[in-house]
């Protein structure tokens, strides 16, 4: 039988691709999505959906209950840019949401939960090259405070209750599928949509901002893969370091001029330079590899080409 599985945040950026993975996989009645607002996507309503506030523990619970969840993927959060403007509401969100889902593995009603963490936890102190695994974190923004704060939980909870939770440290992710949700690195999706309409796009990144990126199917792979592997496989319980590729946004736009020659990129940094500036160029994701066998795909001319095939797709559908 396949686990019943709750996605929190299915309407967001990650959430909403892996409900329709985790549907392909189990069945579409096997995954209930969830979020605090109604869905517009058709494909997210082919399956049961829930509206569910993940900072309010008893609705949390009547959902969990009503649908006999046995995994929770906790993908409710407030991100980085957003973040920095609404400080308290974003750690009241990211830590309340966090709390409920330990408490309720805690508490036994579910079995096996799942809790993204980022690159953010990491801060200007941090090594910036092949950033290891154990390595020094002093993050300057709420988001990355409240991750590596929720890192710490996620390990004492496992280690003083038994709770069977696992991380990965998402770097930036690109996809084609959903608008970009607030996050430091939106420009890597951003540029392809202003390519395609107008040849031009204004980063807001200075173009020698190197940072981990990844496409957001290898992220699905990612976080899938180490839900299912085995218990004794998973030696982290903080959060394990994943990596994809890392590239500035210059060597972003120059593989985008190989499709579009007269394409021209700007430069205009704004808050979220900063933010970038105390990140990683760089992630090493050894550890990842040697638990559960983890292995990205797509490198950076292979993202290019699927956002492109991708947007193009979309456009002509809106059109």
């Amino acid at each position: 039988m396949p686990p019943k599985i709750l996605i929190v945040g299915a309407c967001g950026q990650i959430g909403s691709e892996l409900t329709l993975a985790l549907r392909d996989l189990y069945g579409q009645d096997s995954v209930v999505a969830s979020d605090i607002r109604p869905s517009s996507s058709k494909a997210l309503s082919e399956g049961p959906f829930e509206l569910l506030d993940a900072s309010n523990y008893t609705n949390f619970l009547d959902v969990v209950t009503k649908h006999q969840i046995e995994e929770v993927y906790m993908m409710a959060a407030m991100l980085s840019g957003t973040a920095e403007k609404f400080p308290e509401k974003a750690w009241e969100l990211n830590m309340s949401s966090l709390f409920n889902v330990l408490n309720l593995g805690k508490e036994k009603w579910i079995k096996k939960i799942f809790w993204p963490s980022s690159i953010a936890v990491f801060g200007p102190t941090t090594p910036k090259t092949n950033t290891p695994q154990q390595t020094i974190m002093e993050p300057v923004t709420v988001y990355g405070i409240s991750k590596q704060a929720g890192e710490r939980w996620c390990a004492y909870y496992h280690k003083r209750y038994g709770v069977d939770v696992r991380s990965i440290r998402y770097p930036g992710l690109i996809s084609y599928k959903t608008p970009p949700g607030g996050g430091t690195t939106d420009y890597a999706i951003e540029i392809f949509h202003e390519a395609i309409k107008q040849d031009t796009y204004t980063s807001f990144l200075s173009s020698e901002t190197a940072l981990p990126m990844m496409y957001m199917d290898d992220a699905i792979h990612a976080t899938i893969s180490i839900m299912t592997a085995a218990t004794e496989a998973i030696k982290v319980r903080s959060s394990y370091n994943l990596a994809g590729v890392s590239f500035t946004p210059a060597e972003l736009s120059a593989e985008l001029q190989k499709h579009f020659p007269d394409f021209k990129m700007n430069y205009e940094a704004d808050f979220r330079q900063e933010i970038a500036d105390s990140w990683p160029n760089s992630i090493d994701d050894t550890q990842a590899q040697l638990d559960w066998g983890w292995k990205h795909d797509f490198d950076l001319k292979m993202i290019v080409k699927e956002m492109l095939d991708g947007v193009k797709s979309m456009e002509k559908v809106s059109d």
